[in-house]
């Protein structure tokens, strides 16, 4: 009896499962298991192979590449044991050629996978690119927009690759995705219109993130330039979103791209200045602009006009009309202040005065006739009267 159940019993081990020997199954498991494993140990000795030869070179695009692609070498190691393991059990000629495609997906899977990770440490080269064409501010934004476009076109060839291997008409599909994105793009004319709004932004470089800019709705800091929309930060901190649309066709003001920035006073002195004062006071004004050294005074670059312009209602009025060096905000109001300090200054030194509107009034005569004379309350008329 024990030799016939032992007959038994390796019938159903021969037999297995889908026809393949339970040996075979137990074996394929133990190598796949052991490649799962040991993937981490053999991957850590390779990469230190890697990193002594990525360490003779200057550059750290390498390192940061292989950083980049440790998890899928991690994962192809994984993917051949999952081969070696199919090799080694007998499948049936259908199980064979699903499990074909299912290591020809995973392979596929795991190219384009490598290739996603990669951009990122790739994009220092657009960044030199970028830098030949754009300022510092400009190509850390044109560089996350191509970024983003590089990495949903490596995912969709990923995905038509892996539809392929399952017998997927790629190019049928994108046929017909050709109708279904004419009525898609009917429904989606703004998003269409925004995005290519955005691109006009980044070519033209209407302005870049970090800028001060001004809109006939808005004004504030870039803070991010998106496929739809900027956002842009309100000097009282509230966060703006703007279709690019918008943007690109109304009147935009960039005060970031100002080369100085602008002082434009009338001072007005009193009519009693004498003469000699007032060409006192210009001359002062004049030598403290030319040699403070917060002002621009290159004629080839600004204008400076420090002149006597005008007889006005109550004042004498200068003008003064000059740049800074600076386009700080902050700095340009500390020169602003200095130099409000300095003229108040060199008007008091020539014992002159400034002027504030005023208006005098002559009446020739009371419209109403002479008043009455008051009689306080108790006093006689005849005591009123000598008094008076």
């Amino acid at each position: 009896m024990l030799q016939d159940f032992w007959q038994e019993f390796l019938i159903v081990w021969h037999i297995g499962i889908l026809n393949t020997s339970l040996g075979d199954i137990f074996l394929a498991l133990g190598i796949f298991l052991m490649f799962l494993f040991a993937r981490r140990i053999v991957f850590r000795f390779l990469s230190h192979v890697f990193k002594k030869l990525t360490t003779r070179t200057q550059t750290e695009t390498d390192d940061r590449i292989l950083d980049a692609i440790e998890r899928p070498l991690e994962f192809t190691f994984v993917i051949i044991g999952l081969y070696i393991s199919g090799q080694i059990v007998s499948l049936s000629p259908p199980l064979n050629a699903v499990f074909g495609q299912i290591i020809r997906s995973l392979i596929a899977f795991t190219i384009f996978w490598s290739i996603f990770r990669i951009l990122d440490p790739l994009s220092i080269i657009l960044d030199r690119f970028i830098t030949l064409f754009g300022s510092q501010t400009m190509h850390e934004t044109i560089k996350g927009f191509f970024l983003k476009v590089s990495k949903f076109i490596v995912v969709c060839l990923g995905v038509a690759a892996v539809f392929q291997e399952w017998g997927f008409n790629v190019a049928a599909v994108l046929g017909s995705l050709g109708l279904v994105g004419m009525a898609v793009a009917l429904g989606a004319q703004d998003f269409i219109k925004n995005m290519f709004a955005g691109l006009t932004i980044f070519m033209d470089r209407v302005f870049e993130k970090g800028n001060w800019i001004k809109t006939p709705d808005v004004e504030g800091t870039v803070e991010e330039i998106g496929f739809r929309a900027t956002k842009v930060r309100q000097f009282d901190k509230a966060l703006v979103t703007i279709p690019n649309s918008k943007l690109a066709n109304e009147a935009l003001i960039n005060y970031s791209r100002m080369t100085n920035r602008r002082i434009h006073w009338m001072i007005g002195v009193e009519y009693r200045s004498t003469t000699d004062q007032i060409r006192n006071i210009l001359r002062a004004i004049t030598t403290y602009i030319h040699e403070c050294g917060d002002f621009e005074t290159d004629p080839e670059r600004t204008k400076t006009f420090i002149l006597l312009d005008s007889f006005g209602g109550s004042s004498i009025d200068i003008k003064l009309y000059c740049f800074t060096k600076t386009t700080v905000w902050g700095e340009w109001l500390e020169a602003k202040e200095r130099l409000a300090y300095k003229i108040k200054e060199i008007v008091e030194g020539e014992k002159a005065s400034f002027a504030f509107p005023s208006r005098s009034l002559y009446v020739e005569s009371l419209p109403f006739g002479t008043p009455e004379s008051f009689t306080p309350p108790g006093s006689s008329p005849s005591h009123s009267s000598s008094t008076t």
